[in-house]
């Protein structure tokens, strides 16, 4: 689901309505001078410029009433906060902390849309397809709704069926976030370096795998593969025949919240031994697969009888490759070893930056970040928080984060915090050590080193048979001229918007004097028609001036300028 990119806040208002809805709920917000940055506020009606908002948000902070907008505007705007509260390059801290909060719950819609949608999208009748369906849903999201159900062979599902319409909701509010990216882009001062319509078709790749519920099955299948053997995880059983874009049925399981410690305990079961367990499960997941549950909140994360975890909702998954969990492996260790050398290190090969390959600050703000977190005991440091404060640090220096290398981490503070739900005296840096002392070593087998030297071997091969027809090319294109060396200036934009409309102004102010002044040599020279004396072209042309100069001054006092 890609957006579609507009050039003119005109293109947009073909969905003129969600988009006054949508401007309307920032102003409520508070989110007035924002509006007036990107030079929208123009398009408002008076009254709705004078909004800000009800008397009881004036105590709320800026962050939590973006959240709240958020909230209040629906599945597409709750998607997209969720996405950038993965991104510390773009957003303070106490952003990222409020978007991190944001709820993905509303109303269920009716059951016979879902009947029909299941039936329409399964080709049979609902009665056919199971015996039982539950019309009451067990929970309801932006994107669709669970139902209990059981098959027509007697197996106890759950059927998630997505929202009737959402896709052309959703492609609606992408193209105006599109619009107002682009506006952003050109219009606030810095922002084409973060370059934010780059995150509106993020999220609409997002939002395009989300509505598939193929691709959720998918993932299911996926991370149930990758446990094949080990008896201490179960992932629910994806029923195939049943499930298509819109419909996932899977098999229903039973279990504890991880979160509930009481009645863990009652059943007999170790909540210590389960931290232990659910850590292990996670840091294989990350360090030896390189695919992992990118939300394992106590929602997500049951215990079965036996000690056994059961992961759910496979939504939002995450991949890294060998490189990055290698590099990510000597981040940890240098935060566990007070090395704040090989932390630098292993931050700049992580991330990407354009500019410097050692950033001037950097240094020096690793040292202070290391004094204010590594003299204090293990047990006091919580290194989902580490990681993601000293990520925050990497983004002040400009350095680009790859959003997967974000969720990982979230997964992890995440992991954490559940585990020390279970174990209050629980260091999730002990229980990682193995893994990353393992990936580290692994750099340096026999076997590894080989692979990797015939790899770099077969790509030096290949670049030289390559670099001599390449260079017969780029000659025989500068001989017959068809080669350009091109500059892009940027930082302009403000500019080149500030002469455009002083030349516009100019022009209206010069066609508007030489009206007046064509009009009075009309009176002057009395040509007919008249109209008391006077010559009603030339009257008419004075009327005229009148409306465009009346115009162009509610034109200068509307911007603030005389």
């Amino acid at each position: 689901m890609f957006p579609r990119r507009s050039s003119a806040l005109g293109r947009t208002y073909r969905h003129a309505q969600r988009y006054r809805q949508i401007l309307g709920v920032l102003l409520k917000h508070g989110y007035y001078d924002l509006l007036k940055n990107l030079k929208i506020d123009q398009y408002l009606e008076g009254g709705l410029k004078r909004f800000r908002g009800p008397a009881e948000q004036q105590d709320l902070s800026r962050a939590e009433r973006f959240r709240r907008a958020l909230e209040e505007l629906g599945p597409t705007f709750v998607k997209a906060g969720q996405l950038l509260s993965t991104r510390p390059d773009l957003l303070p801290v106490d952003f990222l902390e409020q978007l991190s909060r944001l709820q993905d719950s509303v109303a269920p819609f009716p059951f016979a849309e879902v009947r029909e949608i299941v039936e329409e999208e399964l080709g049979a009748p609902l009665d056919e397809l199971f015996d039982h369906f539950d019309e009451e849903p067990l929970a309801a999201a932006s994107i669709g709704q669970v139902h209990g159900a059981r098959t027509a062979a007697g197996e106890e599902v759950v059927v998630k069926v997505r929202r009737p319409g959402v896709r052309a909701m959703l492609e609606v509010d992408l193209e105006i976030l599109m619009n107002l990216a682009t506006l952003m882009e050109r219009r606030l001062e810095g922002w084409d370096v973060h370059r934010p319509t780059r995150v509106v078709e993020e999220l609409g790749v997002s939002l395009d795998r989300e509505l598939d519920y193929r691709m959720e099955a998918a993932n299911q299948e996926h991370f149930a593969w990758q446990f094949r053997g080990d008896g201490r995880v179960r992932v629910p059983k994806v029923l195939r025949r049943v499930t298509t874009e819109k419909v996932l049925t899977m098999e229903r399981i039973d279990g504890v919240r991880s979160s509930d410690v009481e009645e863990l305990r009652r059943r007999g079961d170790d909540p210590v031994s389960l931290a232990t367990l659910v850590a292990e499960l996670s840091m294989r997941q990350i360090f030896d697969f390189g695919f992992f549950h990118g939300d394992p909140h106590p929602g997500n994360v049951f215990v079965l009888d036996g000690g056994v975890i059961c992961y759910l909702d496979f939504g939002m998954m995450g991949r890294i490759d060998r490189s990055t969990r290698e590099d990510f492996a000597g981040l940890v260790l240098g935060i566990v070893r007070r090395d704040s050398q090989g932390m630098k290190e292993s931050l700049l090969a992580l991330c990407h930056h354009g500019g410097e390959a050692d950033p001037p600050g950097l240094e020096r703000d690793l040292a202070e970040f290391a004094d204010r977190h590594f003299f204090r005991p293990l047990r006091e440091i919580r290194l989902g928080d580490v990681l993601q404060q000293l990520l925050e640090l990497a983004a002040r220096h400009q350095l680009g984060i790859p959003p997967d290398l974000f969720l990982m981490i979230k997964a992890l503070a995440n992991v954490e915090g559940l585990c020390r739900g279970l174990d209050p005296d629980f260091e999730i840096s002990s229980h990682a050590a193995p893994f990353l002392r393992r990936i580290q070593l692994e750099r340096y087998y026999p076997q590894r080193l080989a692979r990797d030297l015939a790899e770099s071997g077969g790509e030096v091969l290949a670049l030289m048979r390559d670099v001599p027809g390449e260079l017969r090319a780029t000659l025989a294109q500068l001989r017959r001229g068809r080669s350009r060396l091109g500059f892009e200036l940027r930082g302009l934009d403000p500019l080149n918007a500030t002469l455009d409309r002083v030349s516009n102004v100019l022009a209206f102010a010069i066609v508007l004097a030489a009206l007046i002044i064509g009009s009075s040599l009309i009176v002057l020279a009395g040509v007919p028609p008249l109209w008391h004396g006077i010559p009603l072209i030339g009257l008419a042309g004075f009327v005229v001036a009148a409306v465009m100069g009346f115009w162009l001054l509610a034109s200068i006092l509307r911007h603030g300028r005389m």
